[in-house]
C-alpha cells in the first residue's frame, strides 16, 4: 500500500469515526424527543445485550466453547450490584466494581472444572448445570435474594436516574460499553486472541506445539465472565429490578442466538444479532400473542439463508464491493 492509499484509508477511518460519534451523540435526543422514551429505552437495552453477546462470543466465536451457562455471569453481576445497593447502602461505584469481579470469580470456579472436559456436549452440559444451580439458589434463598419476587426498586443516583429521562443513563451506559468493546477488540486482535482461534480450529494440534489449551480457555472464560457481569449491572440499573430469570438457561439461549444471528466470525456480529433479537421481541409482542411462533420462524429463516449471520453477509457484500472498486 502506497502513501496515497494509506492517507486515503486514514481519512476514511476518521470520517467513519466522526459520523459514528455524531450519530451516537444525537441519537438519544432524536429518539426521546422526536419519537418516544420507549425507543431510547430499546436502544439502551440493545447496547447492554450487545455487550453481553460480544463477551460471550469471546468464548464461543473465538474459543470454540459452547457454553450454555453464561446466564450465570450476567445474573451474578446484576444480583451482586443490586444486593449491595439495596442491603448495604453501598456507593454505586463500589457496587459496580464488585459485580464484574464476583462474576469473574464465579467464572473462574465454573471454568476450572469445565475447560478440562473434552467434548462439546459435556462442556455445554456442565456449564448449564452450574448456571441452573445458581438459578435455584437465587430462586430459593428468599431471605437473601428475595426469591422469586426478585429485587425491586434498586436505588439509582439522580445523575443517571431513568424516572424522568433515559438520556443521562444512555450516555452513562454508552461510555462504559464503548470502553468494554474496545478492550474486547484489543483482546481479540492480540496474540492471545489468535491463540484462541488456533485452539478453536484444532485443540489437539495446538497441544502438540506446546500450547496450554486448558489455561488459555480458562483465561478466556474468566474474561468473558467479567464483561458479562458488567452487562448484568447495566441491565439491573436500567430496569431498577432483577429476578431469578436472569440466571435461567433461556437467557443463555438468547445470547447464543444473538451470536448465531449476527455472525460469530466477525467482531461486531453478536451486537447485530442483539439488535435483531431485541427489536423482533419488542415489536412482535405488540402485534400478536403468538410472538414466540413468529420470532421462531424468523430466526429459522435467518439461520437457514444466512449461515454466516446477518453481519457475515454484510461483511461479504462489503468485501465484494471493495474488490469491484479495486478492479
Amino acid at each position: 500500500m502506497n502513501v496515497q492509499d494509506t492517507t486515503r484509508s486514514w481519512k476514511a477511518k476518521a470520517l467513519g469515526i466522526t459520523i459514528s460519534a455524531a450519530v451516537l451523540i444525537t441519537l438519544p435526543f432524536a429518539l426521546e424527543k422526536g419519537l418516544s422514551e420507549y425507543y431510547l429505552y430499546l436502544a439502551i437495552k440493545i447496547m447492554v445485550w450487545a455487550l453481553f453477546a460480544m463477551s460471550f462470543n469471546l468464548v464461543l466465536g473465538y474459543g470454540g466453547m459452547m457454553s450454555f451457562g453464561h446466564a450465570a455471569f450476567f445474573g451474578v453481576g446484576a444480583y451482586t450490584c443490586s444486593l449491595l445497593l439495596v442491603k448495604s447502602s453501598c456507593p454505586l461505584p463500589l457496587a459496580f466494581a464488585a459485580a464484574p469481579v464476583a462474576a469473574a470469580l464465579v467464572g473462574l470456579i465454573i471454568g476450572y472444572f469445565s475447560v478440562r472436559i473434552s467434548g462439546v456436549f459435556y462442556f455445554a452440559t456442565l456449564t448449564l448445570c452450574f448456571a441452573q444451580l445458581l438459578f435455584i439458589l437465587a430462586f430459593k434463598w428468599r431471605s437473601f435474594t428475595f426469591g422469586d419476587d426478585g429485587i425491586q426498586g434498586i436505588p439509582v443516583p439522580n445523575i443517571i436516574c431513568t424516572d424522568i429521562s433515559f438520556i443521562h443513563y444512555y450516555f452513562f451506559a454508552l461510555g462504559i460499553i464503548l470502553i468494554c468493546i474496545y478492550i474486547l477488540w484489543k483482546i481479540a486482535r492480540s496474540p492471545f486472541g489468535l491463540m484462541l482461534k488456533s485452539i478453536r480450529e484444532n485443540a489437539e494440534r495446538a497441544t502438540f506445539v506446546g500450547m496450554k489449551v486448558a489455561h488459555f480457555r480458562l483465561v478466556a472464560f474468566v474474561i468473558s465472565a467479567f464483561f458479562s457481569g458488567i452487562a448484568g449491572v447495566l441491565y439491573a440499573l436500567l430496569e431498577t429490578s432483577v429476578a431469578p430469570d436472569l440466571l435461567f438457561w433461556t437467557t443463555s439461549g438468547d445470547v447464543i442466538l444473538m451470536g448465531l444471528l449476527g455472525g460469530m466470525a466477525i467482531f461486531l456480529g453478536p451486537a447485530i444479532g442483539a439488535a435483531i433479537m431485541v427489536l423482533l421481541n419488542s415489536f412482535i409482542t405488540s402485534y400478536t400473542e403468538y410472538w414466540a411462533l413468529v420470532l421462531g420462524i424468523t430466526l429459522i429463516l435467518i439461520v437457514l439463508f444466512f449461515p454466516k449471520g446477518v453481519g457475515g453477509l454484510a461483511y461479504e457484500l462489503y468485501q465484494t464491493h471493495i474488490k469491484k472498486r479495486g478492479g
